[in-house]
């Protein structure tokens, strides 16, 4: 009898294994057997810790038990008879969560062409946020763009930014280890705001401009308005993270007087279909992305720093809720 083991966050700080039944398809729908996951060590380990402030939107979304995971690389076993587009053996991403077996509707489906690998097909979804993002602060070629935070979606930003034609862009993080995953390339300047002081290092790197982006993607509410201090006047200041607290923020000296446009850009603001305005869907991210990588212009196989059998998770999340401070593509294999 085939099993559905699957990732089950029991309670707080509790990783199990369960053994659930593998699914059916609905017409619509497909099976999927995994093969690759990557963990979202921001969003899981935040929901893992119960870290998260009472009353925000992260507690209302929150109970336990709780199935984590929404990156997930696998083949097409069995097709709802409703599916004319995708047949068994085709390879898809899809949000579906860490378990050996996940069901997914046909139209949920990000088919992989034969150039991306499993690895690289896994950093999906933290792709179609970045993009989501970049397009949502108008950057333009030749603009300056300042990266805060160099997790992975703060990696892929960096990349991207540049990709877009932002020059020069400057990437910081308080993590040497972090900074040393970026890729080595004209334009892209790394910066520790621990010994650097970032606003100085943007000015050198720019012709003594500050930035006309900034980007914040390291979660963090207590360095939010620091950041600012990189944004030339009338720029415009991307909530890239999903911080996990409040920001104490003068709405005059942090907005008003310097004119900052002040932009979300949660995963959500993407467009549930395509429209002559705006048809950057997910899933068109997620072929663009797909493209990038195949083509070389974006490198993500090294951001892989952990790679397990999906059997050590329970072990696996304990070390990373100790210390995940040399973590950041971290892949469960199935």
């Amino acid at each position: 009898m085939t099993t559905n083991p699957t990732i089950v966050f029991t309670d707080v700080e509790t990783v199990t294994i369960e053994e659930h039944p593998v699914p059916e398809p609905d017409p619509d729908e497909v099976v999927i057997r995994t093969d690759r996951t990557l963990v979202s060590t921001g969003t899981e380990l935040t929901i893992l810790s119960g870290d998260v402030p009472p009353g925000s939107a992260w507690d209302d979304h929150i109970e336990y038990p709780f199935t984590p995971g929404y990156n997930n690389v696998g083949t097409v076993t069995a097709v709802g008879e409703s599916v004319d587009d995708l047949a068994e053996g085709d390879r898809v991403a899809t949000y579906g969560s860490h378990a050996k077996y996940v069901v997914a509707s046909a139209e949920g489906c990000r088919p992989i062409p034969d150039g991306v690998s499993d690895d690289e097909a896994t950093f999906f979804t933290i792709a179609e946020i970045v993009m989501n993002g970049i397009r949502r602060s108008d950057l333009v070629w030749g603009e300056t763009a300042v990266v805060y935070g160099l997790g992975l979606l703060g990696q892929l930003t960096a990349q991207l930014c540049h990709a877009a034609g932002a020059r020069p862009v400057v990437a910081a993080d308080v993590a040497d280890l972090r900074l040393g995953y970026l890729p080595e390339r004209p334009g892209l300047t790394a910066a520790n705001p621990i010994d650097d002081d970032v606003p100085a290092v943007v000015r050198v790197a720019a012709g003594d401009r500050l930035a006309d982006v900034v980007f914040e993607v390291t979660g963090n509410p207590d360095v939010i308005t620091d950041e600012l201090e990189s944004l030339r006047e009338q720029g415009r200041f991307v909530v890239l993270s999903s911080p996990r607290g409040e920001t104490a923020f003068d709405f005059h000296d942090h907005c008003n007087s310097p004119s900052y446009t002040l932009v979300g850009a949660h995963n959500s603001s993407h467009p549930s279909v395509a429209t002559p305005a705006n048809p950057w869907t997910q899933h068109r991210h997620a072929e663009l992305f797909f493209n990038l990588v195949a083509e070389g212009t974006l490198e993500v196989a090294s951001l892989v720093s952990h790679r397990e059998s999906y059997a050590a998770a329970p072990g696996l999340y304990d070390d990373l809720l100790a210390d995940r401070t040399e973590a950041m593509g971290v892949v469960l294999e199935w």
